[in-house]
């Protein structure tokens, strides 16, 4: 198989994956994809290398996040929140929020060190070493990472309506 046909395929295989991780990381449905195709543009060029890579997913993962803080600086510099947001959607007024924008907006609600551990391991589902490899960090700082998302994440009250009104 050439480095073409390999890359279509990889793409072909993740492009789903990459871009709901790209989501979960914070960005609106088509900003994820812009970003997705601009990583994969990123590691297209150095095919090679990422084929090379001790792990073809993580390395990938690891521009897709470098592409994400990218992303953000710009819009950041761009663009400067107002000092207070809305705290409930059109859908959370009509009582018809679910599991996905509960989830979501939990998420938004981490840091985004925290918020990148946490899809990527759990949805991802990279493990703590591919992890650490794709943020340039050491696994210890994944586990640290980890711990403390969970810990917000169980006073969250997004979440603990998912399990039913019990706070842990």
């Amino acid at each position: 198989m050439d480095r073409d046909e390999e890359f279509a395929r990889f793409v072909d295989e993740r492009w789903p994956v990459l871009v709901r991780s790209a989501v979960l990381l914070g960005c609106a449905r088509p900003e994820a994809e812009d970003l997705v195709q601009t990583a994969l543009v990123r590691c297209y060029v150095n095919w090679e290398k990422v084929s090379r890579a001790g792990s073809r997913d993580g390395y990938v993962y690891r521009v897709l996040v470098n592409c994400h803080h990218d992303s953000y600086r710009r819009r950041w510099w761009r663009e400067r929140p107002t000092e207070h947001l809305p705290e409930t959607s059109a859908d959370d007024v009509t009582g018809q929020v679910d599991d996905a924008d509960a989830v979501r907006r939990a998420l938004r609600r981490l840091s985004p060190a925290h918020r990148e551990v946490v899809v990527l391991r759990y949805y991802a589902h990279l493990g703590e070493q591919q992890i650490a490899e794709a943020l340039g960090i050491a696994p210890g700082t994944v586990k640290s990472r980890l711990s403390r998302a969970f810990a917000q994440l169980s006073t969250d009250l997004d979440v603990s309506e998912l399990r039913g009104g019990r706070a842990s």
